[in-house]
């Protein structure tokens, strides 16, 4: 951990295998904590990708940010998940989602399920992948004996509690409520504050790590204009001053930034963030201050 937070990189940009390899061992160096393989179409597949990032790491978690689980057979899935994990020596967290994009499944030739089955679908996986794991015929078997930590996010009601119940790691979106299959747009503070309190009822005596993807990060010396640029960029969905509350927005220098990051640790409980990859070199030198 950098600090009292992790920091992970989620990796969207398919490569050629020694670029790949490049930009693994390099987020390492750099200090990031978890190494993350999204699943879109078009992108880099999760668990050979994985697989191959532990080959060439040594420190990092490795996982799934986060996989379509709709996508896939529950029973194949657990094979998957359990030998990407024995390949990795235990490195694998598996992060899951309900998926969103409705053009993905236009494009594999899959009908697009409502939220309401396409979260049915997530609970069933979790369940049938809780039951491999403690079937003692189940090969390969998970290095840990419940299987590799898991992280479910999202922001619906369904899928928030399902997370209360069975995930390690909450992964909460940073976005707002917007029409089943609509592109996603930025949430407040408050939306992002109300959805972290739901969760926190939910716990009950459970303890959860909370995670969130970061979707602007902005290193500078200009805080105020870069601010007031990324809200031209959201065209207005949030302005100047709402974008300088949202942990979804990092922007400053690396010192403001530590700073924005206790903030929100106190407000939010967040102690885990992800950042795209094109952030990664520009948010080193906050990981570099943490230290």
């Amino acid at each position: 951990m950098t600090g009292d937070f992790r920091f992970g990189v989620n990796m969207i940009v398919p490569d050629s295998r020694a670029a790949w390899v490049e930009k693994c061992r390099k987020a390492e160096e750099l200090g990031f904590d978890v190494l993350c393989a999204a699943d879109h179409l078009g992108m880099a597949p999760p668990f050979p990708a994985l697989v191959l990032a532990g080959e060439v790491t040594s420190r990092v978690k490795l996982t799934t940010f986060v996989l379509n689980t709709p996508f896939y057979n529950p029973v194949l899935l657990a094979r998957d998940v359990t030998g990407t994990d024995q390949f990795t020596d235990g490195r694998l967290e598996l992060g899951l989602g309900a998926g969103y994009v409705k053009e993905e499944f236009e494009a594999a030739g899959m009908p697009f399920p409502s939220a309401r089955e396409r979260v049915d679908h997530l609970e069933r996986t979790i369940i049938e992948l809780e039951r491999r794991y403690a079937d003692p015929e189940h090969k390969p078997a998970p290095v840990r004996p419940g299987g590799p930590p898991l992280l479910l996010a999202g922001r619906g009601d369904r899928i928030l509690t399902l997370a209360a119940e069975h995930a390690d790691i909450i992964g909460f979106t940073g976005t707002t409520k917007t029409p089943d299959g609509a592109a996603l747009a930025p949430a407040s503070a408050e939306e992002i504050e109300e959805r972290v309190e739901f969760v926190r009822a939910k716990l009950g005596d459970r303890t959860a790590e909370f995670n969130l993807l970061c979707h602007f990060v902005n290193v500078t010396d200009d805080r105020a204009g870069a601010l007031e640029k990324l809200a031209e960029l959201t065209q207005g969905l949030l302005s100047a001053d709402q974008l300088a509350e949202v942990p979804t927005a990092l922007v400053g220098s690396p010192a403001a930034v530590a700073e924005q990051l206790h903030a929100h640790r106190e407000r939010f409980g967040l102690t885990y963030y992800t950042v795209l990859e094109h952030n990664m070199d520009q948010f080193a030198p906050v990981l570099e201050h943490l230290k």
